[in-house]
């Protein structure tokens, strides 16, 4: 019998076993099975079919830039970093917030200078700056309508930063209020901490908003709420368990019990009732109990009459 070959496609994950499916697939059919050759023609969303080049045309990509210091050709064999995450979501940062981010700053609305529609929260989307680099891959934490409405707030949380530092130059503490600030501190009106004291005008008192501390109150309030939650759970689970254990503990014989126990106590009340009136204890016996006595004394007659 001559060996049979089968050419089948998978679209799968990284470290799916594609050897070990054949032979499970050789298996269910009845037929053995293993595999023979193995190709890739897709990873992300580059596939075989686009802009395939060879390992020569690296290496005369290479040479022409080296020795004639043209790139033309090396930027048509070797693409960008950006070309594989054009699939997701983008948030386009400012120029002043990029370097921030490559030190693992907060990914902040205000640093926001554009974004794409459709974003979820914990979807995957990249960071990019408006040249289009990718400054981190992140996890984003509002949607886009949320971040159409609100003016503060954390957009999305570091999942891999890509850019090297200080790509960008450093901007962070250079804003308009950040500077204001430090004037302060310096003139003594606030204290090192960038806390209002009893010199800080009123106005600063007013206008200035700090997020942090607003953020702050919020976990603090969040956390003075947590023991009652825990504490409204833990009588709603007591009152069930109770009422669990008040059906587990009640047999359906227990009503009979019950009852008989009743009766004899009834039967202990006539008696003592005879007793104390003087009465003997076989006056109160009931009318089947004197049959009874009346049957046996007619037997007995019977036999010594026999």
């Amino acid at each position: 019998m001559a060996d049979a070959e089968g050419i089948f496609w998978v679209s799968c994950e990284a470290g799916t076993y594609i050897r070990t499916l054949c032979v499970h697939l050789g298996l269910l059919l009845g037929v053995g099975g293993q595999m023979q050759e193995l190709r890739r023609v897709r990873s992300g969303v580059m596939s075989e079919k686009d802009h395939m080049v060879t390992m020569h045309d690296v290496l005369d990509a290479q040479w022409l830039y080296d020795n004639h210091k043209d790139e033309s050709y090396l930027r048509r064999v070797v693409y960008p970093l950006e070309k594989l995450l054009t699939s997701h979501k983008r948030l386009v940062m400012k120029d002043s917030a990029v370097n921030a981010i490559c030190y693992g700053a907060k990914i902040m609305l205000p640093g926001v200078l554009r974004y794409e529609d459709g974003i979820e929260v914990n979807q995957e989307i990249v960071v990019i700056t408006t040249k289009g680099e990718a400054i981190c891959m992140a996890i984003a934490l509002m949607t886009t309508a949320v971040i159409s409405t609100c003016d503060h707030g954390i957009v999305a949380k570091i999942k891999r930063v890509i850019m090297e530092r200080d790509t960008y130059p450093r901007k962070w503490g250079l804003g308009p209020k950040a500077s204001q600030k430090k004037l302060m501190i310096k003139q003594g009106l606030l204290d090192k901490h960038g806390k209002p004291t009893d010199s800080t005008p009123a106005t600063w008192k007013q206008e200035y908003v700090d997020y942090s501390e607003s953020a702050k109150k919020e976990v603090v309030a969040e956390v003075v709420k947590a023991p009652q939650v825990v504490a409204e759970a833990a009588k709603t689970a007591k009152r069930k368990r109770e009422s669990e254990s008040e059906s587990d503990e009640t047999p359906p014989a227990a009503p009979q019990l019950i009852k008989k126990e009743k009766k004899k106590s009834k039967k202990d009340k006539k008696a003592k009732a005879g007793l104390e009136s003087g009465a003997e204890p076989g006056d109160g016996d009931s009318d089947t109990t004197k049959k009874k006595k009346k049957k046996k004394k007619a037997k007995e007659v019977e036999l010594v009459s026999e």
